[in-house]
């Protein structure tokens, strides 16, 4: 398998605090671009990225409009916005229709990533009480990605998960704890 280039995430109830236990596991040394869809949260931006920052080595930003994907950074979609990857790892943001009655809705990020990335993306579904992810997850299968889902059993809202894995299966299905040792022993050389 090739090295990642990038790690998506989504989540949606329950993500505030699972994103803290993941985000918390990740290597330091980690070399990938991580993005982050959280549509569960009703604070802003700038407090949600402060929460993430306490837990993580990892610097965290808000994705912002023609910015790159900084390999080692974890970019924050935005509240109120789409977050798109574009072919030459640039992000659009978007206030195009909600998805999923999200946005950001996982699903466009998700899309936008696996034809950015390919087969060098890590797709990863957490907790959350709708679909939104399931189709975007099958989107990175279907371009050679690796999926990645919250065992439904352990998430607080198993709805997420689970149409994950109705939807699109999972290369891995692990419990919260599990998620960030896995992603390090795929990402780290």
């Amino acid at each position: 398998m090739m090295t990642p280039a990038a790690i998506a995430i989504g989540c949606s109830a329950g993500g505030v605090d699972a994103l803290q236990v993941l985000l918390g596991g990740l290597a330091p040394g980690l070399r990938q671009a991580v993005l982050v869809c959280c549509h569960s949260r009703s604070e802003t931006t700038e407090i949600f990225r402060r929460v993430l920052e306490r837990v993580s080595a990892l610097p965290i930003a808000e994705a912002v409009e023609r910015d790159v994907a900084h390999p080692g950074v974890v970019h924050v979609a935005p509240s109120g916005y789409h977050l798109l990857v574009e072919s030459d790892l640039h992000f659009a943001l978007s206030a195009d229709p909600r998805v999923n009655y999200a946005r950001p809705s996982i699903d466009v990020l998700f899309n936008s990533a696996a034809e950015a990335w390919g087969d060098r993306l890590i797709g990863v579904v957490l907790t959350g009480a709708n679909a939104d992810g399931a189709a975007g997850l099958r989107r990175i299968r279907q371009f050679g990605g690796t999926a990645v889902v919250q065992s439904p059993a352990d998430a607080e809202a198993a709805a997420m998960p689970q149409a994950a894995l109705d939807v699109a299966g999972a290369d891995y299905c692990v419990p919260l704890l599990d998620i960030a040792p896995l992603l390090n022993r795929l990402c780290l050389p």
